[in-house]
C-alpha cells in the first residue's frame, strides 16, 4: 500500500537532501489511499471491523473501564484511527448487567442493527464474572445516531458462563457461534454453533464444535473463545482464541467444507498448531480476539488487538493496553489463510513480486537480501517516509524493524541496521514511482539505479530495466 508521499516534510542531512530533488519532482503527484497505521485504535480490545454496504467501515471493541458499548465508522479503515466514536450504551446502575462489559459485535439481522455483548452484575467478588450475553437494538436505519435499547438476554443452552457471541449467514441460513462453560467439562470455554430464529433464540440444538485440550490453548486457563468466520475458497474457517489474555493468548483455527453440515462437529477440523501467536521481533504479544474486513481494495484484512510490550503488572484482564490491529490476510496455494505474524508497529507493510518473474519476491533470510518465496514474515516490508524530502522513502523488514535496505553506487543492496548517519540517510533514501500497476523503487544514492530482481539476487539494476519492476500487494 503506497504512503501519501507528497505529505512527507524535509527532515534529511543536506547530502541527503541536495541528491534528493530532480528524482522528486518526477514522483507521481497522485494521492493514493491513506494506509493504516498500527496500532490502528489503541485501548480497544476484542476489536470488530467491518465494511457495510453502505460504503463505510464499522468498528466496535471493549474500553478499558468495560463500563460502555461504543462504535465508530469511516470510509477508510485508516481513517477509524482519528473518527469520532459514539457512545450507544452504558452499563445499568444495578441488577445483572451493572458490571463488567465484554466484546461486543454488530450486526444487521432482519432489517435492524443488533449489537451483541456480555455482561455481568457488579459488587465484586466472583459474581461479577457471572457473564451472559445480552444484545441492543437500535430503533433507526443509522447506528451511529439512532437510539438503542435493550433487547434482552441470549437463551443459552445453559445458564453459565458465556460471551464472544457471532453471527453469520451461510447458504441462506442465518448461524451464531460463541462460547460458553459447559456443566460437566472442566474447562473455561467451548466453542458452540447452532442455527438462529430470531436475534436471541436459537431454532434448535447447539453443536459443541471444540473444547480446549491442546497445550497452546490451555496455557493459563482452558480457553477457547471469541469465534470469527471467514468464507473462501470452498471452505469456512473459523478462528478462535485460546489460553489466558496475557502473551500466551493466539490463535487457532477450524475448518469445514463450504458443502458440509456445520452443525455435525465431524465437518470441522482443527489445525493442530496455533497459525497466530506473540512475536518478540516485531514487539506483538497475545494477538487474539479477532475479525475479518476487507480493504478499499477488496482484499481480506484480519483483524485483532495485541499489546505492544510483555510485562504486564497486575491482571492482564485489566490491562488497558490491548489495542486494534490489522493487516493484510494472505493465503496458501491450496487456499488455506496464512496469518503470517503481528506485523508490529508503523504502516501496515506489503509484498513486492518481480514483474519480470511472478515467481520471485523482494525477501530476506536474517539480514541477507534474497530473491525467492520463503515464509510470508519474510517477504513482508515497510515502507515509511524517508529522510531526503518530501517524496524519498525508508523500506525496512517487519522481522527487523531496525534494519533498511540500502544502496551503494556498485550496485550491491544490503540490509543494515540504521547507524543515523548523514551518510546511511543518502544511501537508504528510494522515491516509489507508480507506474502502470507496478511499482519501482529509484536509489537516490546511485541516479538512475532501482531496486531489481536478477536470478536469486537483489541488486540495483536500471530504473527502466524490467527487472526493477515490481507488482506491490
Amino acid at each position: 500500500m503506497p504512503l501519501a508521499l507528497s505529505r512527507r516534510g524535509f527532515i534529511g542531512s543536506a547530502a541527503a537532501l541536495s541528491a534528493a530533488p530532480a528524482i522528486a519532482r518526477a514522483a507521481s503527484a497522485e494521492t493514493p489511499a491513506p494506509v493504516p497505521v498500527n496500532p490502528l485504535v489503541r485501548q480497544r480490545a476484542d476489536a470488530q471491523v467491518f465494511r457495510h454496504d453502505d460504503g463505510y467501515y464499522y468498528m466496535t471493541g471493549s474500553v478499558p473501564e468495560y463500563d460502555r458499548l461504543v462504535l465508530r465508522r469511516s470510509k477508510t479503515i485508516a481513517g477509524l484511527s482519528t473518527a469520532e466514536e459514539a457512545v450507544l450504551w452504558r452499563h445499568e446502575a444495578s441488577g445483572p448487567r451493572s458490571g463488567f462489559i465484554w466484546a461486543p459485535e454488530l450486526h444487521q439481522i432482519d432489517g435492524k442493527w443488533i449489537m451483541y455483548f456480555a455482561a455481568g452484575p457488579s459488587g465484586g467478588g466472583d459474581d461479577v464474572f457471572r457473564i451472559r450475553t445480552y444484545a441492543i437494538v437500535c430503533d433507526g436505519a443509522d447506528p451511529m445516531t439512532g437510539k438503542w435499547r435493550v433487547l434482552g438476554e441470549f437463551q443459552a443452552p445453559w445458564d453459565s458462563f458465556n460471551l464472544d457471541s457471532t453471527s453469520f449467514v451461510h447458504k441462506g441460513v442465518r448461524y451464531f457461534a460463541w462460547a460458553q462453560r459447559e456443566p460437566g467439562i472442566d474447562t473455561n470455554s467451548n466453542l458452540y454453533i447452532a442455527k438462529l430464529e430470531s436475534p436471541l433464540k436459537l431454532a434448535g440444538k447447539a453443536t459443541r464444535l471444540t473444547v480446549p485440550t491442546l497445550d497452546w490453548e490451555v496455557r493459563g486457563y482452558k480457553v477457547a473463545e471469541a469465534p470469527a468466520v471467514l468464507h473462501r475458497n470452498g471452505r469456512l474457517f473459523m478462528t478462535y482464541s485460546a489460553s489466558a489474555t496475557d502473551a500466551r493468548y493466539c490463535l487457532g483455527l477450524l475448518t469445514a467444507d463450504e458443502n458440509a453440515d456445520l452443525l455435525d462437529a465431524s465437518s470441522w477440523t482443527k489445525s493442530p498448531q496455533p497459525v497466530f501467536v506473540t512475536n518478540s521481533a516485531t514487539s506483538v504479544y497475545g494477538p487474539g480476539h479477532n475479525s475479518f474486513t476487507v480493504d478499499e481494495k477488496g482484499r481480506d484484512i484480519l483483524v485483532y488487538h495485541g499489546r505492544d510490550y510483555e510485562a504486564i503488572q497486575g491482571d492482564p484482564l485489566f490491562n488497558p493496553d490491548r489495542h486494534t490491529r490489522v493487516q493484510r490476510l494472505y493465503y496458501t496455494a491450496d487456499g488455506t489463510p496464512d496469518f503470517g505474524v503481528p506485523v508490529g508497529n508503523g504502516p501496515t507493510p506489503e509484498r513486492f513480486i518481480s514483474a519480470a518473474d511472478p515467481k520471485r519476491l523482494l525477501a530476506h533470510d536474517g539480514d541477507r537480501l534474497i530473491a525467492g518465496n520463503p515464509l510470508l514474515p519474510q517477504t513482508q516490508f515497510r515502507q515509511t517516509p524517508g529522510r531526503a524530502g518530501a517524496r524519498s522513502v525508508m523500506l525496512s523488514p517487519i522481522l527487523l524493524p531496525d534494519h533498511f535496505l540500502v544502496a551503494d553506487k556498485d550496485g550491491v543492496l544490503t540490509l543494515q541496521k540504521d547507524r543515523k548517519t548523514a551518510d546511511f540517510a543518502l544511501r537508504s533514501q528510494f522515491v516509489r514511482f507508480e507506474d502502470q500497476g507496478a511499482v519501482r523503487f529509484v536509489a537516490i544514492a546511485a541516479p538512475g539505479k532501482a531496486i531489481g530482481i536478477d536470478g536469486d539476487q537483489v541488486k540495483l539494476v536500471r530504473s527502466r530495466d524490467p527487472r526493477a519492476r515490481f507488482h506491490a500487494d
